[in-house]
């Protein structure tokens, strides 16, 4: 799923609130009685029914006219709330030997949250989580939105300088860290904002530790809170400048936690398995959050490894899971699956790209009853903004889905305005999982959104049947010769090739065709070499997509502290 996005916006002039008509067959709002029944009519009977009968128009953010769902809990909170009284005595939680019942970890979450109004936190206070994947992030989370306060999870591969723009720009009042993360956070000096350090683990000079948090009662004031208001910040990559910070609200979250429960048919008993990082939108939101509101189980692992995962997924009966398609390749290439019993695995997520047909396939055998579920999202997204359909992951593997049933798309040229069906534009987003802006950037909000919908700077079509395709970022494709390739599509298909881990296409600039192709492909295989490469695309593409340059590696592809593939890092390997 791609989940972190760094948008090129396109010019466009001032658009009034409802965008122009659409000569394609979607709508591109459903404002008025005609075009709710048109949408419904259109895109909901790919969703289960009764999901229909859950939404309602409303006005939120100032003048957003969105769909929501009508029957929703109101703060993050009180959706935690819901979860612990209807399963007290079920796990919430489990992380290695910490194994917390929904009721142990709301007295947790007491605890924690009287703690943090001892030092001085209060409603709309900013509290960092320098932490890894653990069970002391989720009641820090919660202890922060229990009492009104704004969580900021921080991704720990960040250093120095980047700690240092983040917590500045949101203005963390309190920063809980690991311990072993000491040696990289900045100087006091240079964050006078910053009042208290907790340290989780070993003393470290200038945080105190952890447990302080634990001695003021259970007791804690809870201000007012509204579902308008900031739950958390996260900050994009910043592949291209400073990191934005997303405001995540409770709004925002509750759909998206929503969606995905609707949307993957979850119920009682679901077990999901954390394997990303906990502070990227994807774990924080496709796991931790709505594992809360179905009073699901979240199983955190704190750094993913392929047969540590299959093993973790059997023992603890795992019934959900949403991955990247890398982390699909490395169990399928390292491991043998008859060893494990994945029988209550049910629902695989994954997302960053279609995955490839090879992988789809050999899951399909060795998992059958595995229902792959394709997602697309963003963190000013809350993620999702697309969902597979359960039943289509081997039919439409070629799509990302079909829009939420709460989201709107419009894909649109490079003026604005709304392509035919079937066409490639930008996908423009709109919807209550929608963030309304970025933290103290208002020149970034104003420039990024327009009308309600956020502008991704991907480049997608949309079928007669609603299924979304991603083809690329605009500043990722390739003009060469005159013709436009789209490195996704390169990166997908070579993904299918048996010995490729994962792949990255870039643009090389050429004198005489503007630029050529160049592949950067991990692999385990030694016996692979450029020739192999390039016939196997030659074989299953035109022949202006061939690769002019394949780089074979060992090593994982260069990524940023969220997981994002680097290609700047890979541009410049290619430099002279």
């Amino acid at each position: 799923m791609r989940l972190q996005s760094v948008v090129l916006a396109p010019s466009v002039p001032p658009e009034p609130e409802t965008p122009s008509a659409s000569p394609a067959k979607f709508p591109t709002v459903s404002c008025d009685a005609a075009g709710n029944a048109y949408w419904k009519e259109t895109q909901m009977h790919l969703w289960p029914a009764k999901i229909t009968e859950l939404i309602t128009r409303e006005t939120h953010f100032g003048s957003r006219d969105i769909n929501c769902f009508s029957d929703r809990p109101d703060t993050l909170d009180a959706m935690f709330a819901q979860s612990v009284a209807r399963n007290p005595d079920g796990e919430a939680m489990i992380c290695e030997d910490v194994r917390l019942t929904y009721g142990a970890l709301d007295a947790q979450v007491d605890t924690v949250a009287a703690g943090l109004q001892a030092i001085g936190v209060a409603a709309q206070s900013r509290v960092a989580l320098l932490l890894g994947n653990s069970a002391e992030f989720l009641v820090v989370l919660l202890a922060s939105l229990r009492i009104g306060a704004i969580a900021v999870p921080i991704n720990v591969r960040e250093q120095t300088p980047e700690l240092v723009h983040i917590l500045r720009s949101c203005g963390a009042l309190v920063l809980v860290h690991d311990a072993d993360l000491a040696a990289k956070l900045p100087a006091a000096i240079d964050l006078p904002e910053l009042r208290h350090r907790i340290c989780l683990g070993e003393a470290v000079e200038g945080s105190t530790s952890y447990d302080s948090l634990l001695a003021h009662g259970t007791s804690p004031d809870r201000p007012p809170v509204t579902e308008e208001d900031t739950a958390v910040i996260l900050y994009t990559s910043g592949t291209t400048g400073q990191p934005k910070g997303a405001m995540l609200t409770h709004l925002n979250i509750i759909h998206s936690a929503m969606h995905f429960e609707l949307c993957m048919e979850l119920g009682a008993g679901e077990r999901s398995l954390l394997s990303v990082p906990a502070s990227h939108v994807t774990g924080l939101v496709a796991t931790l959050f709505t594992m809360l509101r179905t009073a699901g189980c979240s199983v955190i692992m704190r750094n993913f490894q392929a047969e540590a995962f299959l093993a973790l997924a059997a023992d603890e009966k795992v019934t959900q899971t949403l991955m990247v398609p890398a982390m699909y390749n490395l169990f399928l290439l390292r491991c043998r699956i008859e060893d494990y019993d994945l029988s209550h695995w049910r629902i695989g997520g994954y997302g960053g790209a279609p995955m490839a047909q090879s992988t789809i396939q050999e899951l399909s055998e060795k998992l059958p009853d595995l229902l792959l579920v394709n997602a697309y999202g963003a963190t000013e997204l809350t993620s999702p903004a697309t969902i597979m359909p359960l039943g289509f992951g081997t039919t439409r593997s070629d799509s990302i889905g079909v829009a939420v049933p709460c989201g709107e798309i419009r894909i649109v040229d490079e003026t604005g305005h709304d392509v035919e069906t079937g066409a490639h534009g930008e996908l423009w987003i709109k919807g209550p999982m929608v963030v309304p802006g970025y933290w103290n950037n208002p020149e970034k909000t104003k420039a990024e959104f327009q009308g309600g919908y956020w502008k991704s700077g991907d480049v997608g079509s949309r079928d007669a049947e609603g299924f979304v395709r991603l083809h690329d970022r605009r500043k990722d494709m390739i003009i060469r010769g005159g013709y436009n390739i789209y490195s996704a599509e390169i990166e997908n298909t070579l993904t299918a090739h048996p010995s490729v881990i994962e792949c990255a296409a870039i643009g090389r600039p050429d004198p005489v065709l503007g630029e050529k192709l160049h592949v950067f492909v991990q692999t385990a295989d030694a016996t692979i070499n450029e020739d192999a490469v390039k016939a196997f695309v030659r074989a299953r593409m035109a022949d202006y997509k061939i690769p002019d340059f394949v780089t074979l590696i060992s090593d994982p592809l260069p990524r940023n502290a969220n997981g994002k593939i680097v290609k700047a890092t890979l541009r410049a390997l290619t430099k002279d």
